[in-house]
């Protein structure tokens, strides 16, 4: 029924915290119902049993006599061992924890965890002496007050909480986790508060690491609000129709710094000032409640509110605050007069959640009537109205940069401009939203739902960028699965580092075939010089065999022309010695013709036998001609290919670089992961509790 009524939603803070909702805590000992821990009834029994025999008025080891109320808050030689309120910072739970030396009892087992929880929570809750007694007021430790409200990003450096000075064991843990009741960006850091079942979980909204766990022993926190520099965080809530309180904690120390407020009922709505001198709060009782931080007095309740108060919020400029209720009640009111300034009228149904603009002119407010509405301080008025989530709207929050944040029971978070105009929405959740914020840096949104599952997502876009619970597991848990990270991350860069050398030797291997690539082109360059010089040498050769051949043939000619004309001669004699018949003188001038022609003869022959070897020369040396001509049409071929084998071979060179950077870049990041991975591996072994 909680789902569906916008009247009953606030209901739920009851129900979670007497575990209507989730398992039953695996850990620290439920308060008893019939009466509130005190000191008579539930401490002094365990302080018999265990303590008494050391601590009594005979012995009073220490100066410390533990058997009666008075002397107990008297404390011993070393001084209180009990701070009302503050049990982190009380002796007697710190011994009785194993957190600080002598451990209590001396020489014996620690006390089992039921017994340390009832004591812590006893001192948490106010350190009642008996039934009828009222809690100790905790008044401030220190004043936090401001000279003057700073606009804008502080000085210094970043909000964050100092290394090692908080824990991260969990002060409950169950085995489902509640409902996400109150969510909180810190202004200028990334970290990020989110309400679990007597505890806020912190994160680190960069990494999603956790950062630690603040307690809050007073039951269920249902608002959680940063301070306007980022250096308070304040928490409210309590236990349903039983009690409540608010709890203002350093952000550097984790140390609860005072508390305000000793409502009858869960507080439901609670805000710091921006100069941090005021706290405001509200719930079922209808009534605000303003408090001064310099001692924790009321300074004045202010009753207007015909409903349960469900959101208040002060200005960034901190001249007003508004507030909501069940009923569509809104109201803005002068600060430090508690005059009202404005009645907002307008939404239908309960106001859910309220934010100012970084200027203060403009409040935001969220509705059960589906609707934001953007109220100007003017005048008064409405600027703009839309319908943001259907079934109602059940948070809203202004980034730096003016837009809006909101979640519903549609289970999406969606982003808006000042307009109206939806930018990006979520994935589903698996159930209703409850609540929102908006980290540091406007980039992302954490949103936490009914199952108390907590997602961080980019503000662009919608896109889920990690995951995060309120119910963290025990330190021994975190550090068990830390070490698993760590060793699927050292497998991680083990493969990395693999494929790093794979890269390499690609790499190496690309650059070997791109170096002979290119020698390639040398050689092929210089064998195409080398064969257009044997082209042109061959070439030169057949000039030269003809210029022979032609010489050689015009000696053929002239000897064929001398033998022929011999030949006639002789042919004229023997036909004159046919004539004279047997004349002496022609038979001899016959026979010295013969001799001749003879001679002539064979001159021609052998001048024949040189014209054809000439020709086989220059046959010869056409044919090199030929062959160079071949040989240098190949090396041209290939030196005009080589070029393109460069190209080639480069790119693939560019290929093996880029997946040898790729894989030198996952490298990095796998190596980074380890690191960031052990140093969270050691940090939680570091915040391990003392073993018992």
């Amino acid at each position: 029924m909680f789902r569906s009524s916008g009247r009953s939603l606030y209901l739920m803070v009851s129900v979670v915290c007497w575990g209507g909702i989730g398992s039953a805590p695996v850990q620290a000992a439920e308060k008893p119902k019939a009466a509130k821990l005190n000191y008579q009834d539930h401490i002094l029994p365990i302080l018999r049993d265990k303590c008494v025999a050391c601590h009594d008025p005979d012995k009073m080891k220490g100066g410390l006599d533990v058997t009666t109320f008075a002397k107990l808050m008297e404390g011993g030689g070393s001084g209180a061992v009990v701070k009302p309120g503050d049990a982190e910072g009380s002796r007697l739970y710190q011994t009785v924890a194993h957190k600080v030396q002598p451990f209590m009892p001396p020489k014996s087992d620690r006390l089992p965890q039921q017994i340390i929880d009832t004591i812590k929570m006893w001192i948490d809750e106010g350190a009642l002496e008996n039934a009828g007694s009222k809690a100790i007021v905790m008044k401030p430790k220190t004043d936090v007050s401001l000279t003057s409200v700073v606009r804008g990003r502080p000085e210094g450096p970043p909000p964050m909480p100092e290394p090692g000075k908080l824990s991260i064991e969990p002060v409950l843990y169950t085995a489902r986790a509640n409902a996400v009741t109150a969510i909180a960006a810190n202004p200028w850091s990334p970290l990020v508060a989110v309400a679990g079942h007597r505890q806020i979980v912190l994160y680190n909204s960069d990494t999603m690491n956790l950062v630690g766990i603040l307690p809050f022993p007073y039951g269920l926190p249902t608002v959680l609000k940063f301070s306007r520099n980022g250096t308070l965080l304040l928490a409210g809530g309590g236990r349903g129709g039983h009690s409540g309180k608010v709890v203002v904690f350093s952000v550097l120390t984790g140390e609860k710094i005072m508390e305000v407020g000793e409502e009858t009922d869960a507080v439901l709505a609670a805000d710091i000032s921006p100069d941090q001198t005021q706290i405001a709060l509200g719930g079922p009782s209808k009534m605000i409640r303003v408090y001064s931080t310099k001692d924790g007095e009321k300074i004045r309740d202010i009753k207007k509110h015909t409903d349960w108060i469900y959101a208040i919020e002060y200005s960034p400029d901190g001249v007003l605050f508004a507030t909501g209720d069940r009923n569509g009640g809104l109201f803005v009111w002068e600060a430090y007069t508690g005059r009202e300034y404005f009645s907002l009228r307008g939404h239908t149904a309960a106001i859910t959640d309220l934010s100012w603009r970084d200027d203060s002119n403009i409040l935001a407010s969220a509705s059960e009537d589906t609707t934001i509405r953007l109220w100007e301080m003017e005048n008064g008025g409405q600027v703009r109205g839309w319908g943001a989530h259907g079934g109602g709207t059940l948070s809203v929050r202004y980034s730096h940069d003016n837009r809006l944040a909101s979640v519903g029971r549609d289970r999406v978070a969606k982003i808006w401009d000042e307009s109206g105009n939806q930018k990006a929405v979520s994935e589903p959740f698996p159930d209703v939203v409850l609540k929102v914020a908006v980290t540091h840096d406007n980039k992302q949104v954490l949103a936490g739902d009914w199952t108390g599952l907590v997602r961080l997502f980019q503000i662009d876009n919608g896109q889920k960028t990690a995951e995060a619970t309120n119910n963290p597991p025990p330190a021994v848990v975190q550090f068990e699965a830390a070490m698993k990270d760590v060793v699927a991350k050292q497998a991680a860069r083990d493969q990395a580092q693999s494929a790093v050398q794979q890269a390499a030797q690609a790499l190496q291997q690309a650059q070997q075939r791109v170096a002979e690539a290119q020698k390639a082109v040398t050689d092929y360059q210089a064998a195409v010089a080398a064969a257009m010089k044997a082209v042109a040498d061959a070439k030169a050769g057949v000039e030269k065999a003809k210029q022979e051949m032609v010489s050689i043939q015009a000696k053929v000619h002239a000897k064929a022309t001398a033998h022929a004309a011999l030949t006639e001669a002789l042919n004229k004699i023997k036909a004159a010695l046919e004539a004279a018949k047997g004349d002496a003188a022609l038979m001899a001038e016959l026979q010295n013709a013969e001799k001749l022609v003879g001679q002539a003869a064979m001159e021609l022959e052998a001048v024949r036998k040189q014209l054809d070897t000439a020709n086989n020369n220059v046959t010869a040396a056409s044919a090199k001609v030929t062959e160079a001509e071949k040989v240098l049409t190949d090396a041209q071929t290939k030196a005009a290919e080589a070029p393109k084998i460069v190209e080639q071979r480069m790119a693939e060179l560019k290929t093996a670089a880029d997946a040898h950077q790729v894989a030198v870049n996952t490298l990095n990041q796998a190596t980074e992961a380890l690191l960031g991975a052990t140093r969270s591996a050691v940090d939680k072994f570091q915040k391990l509790p003392p073993k018992p």
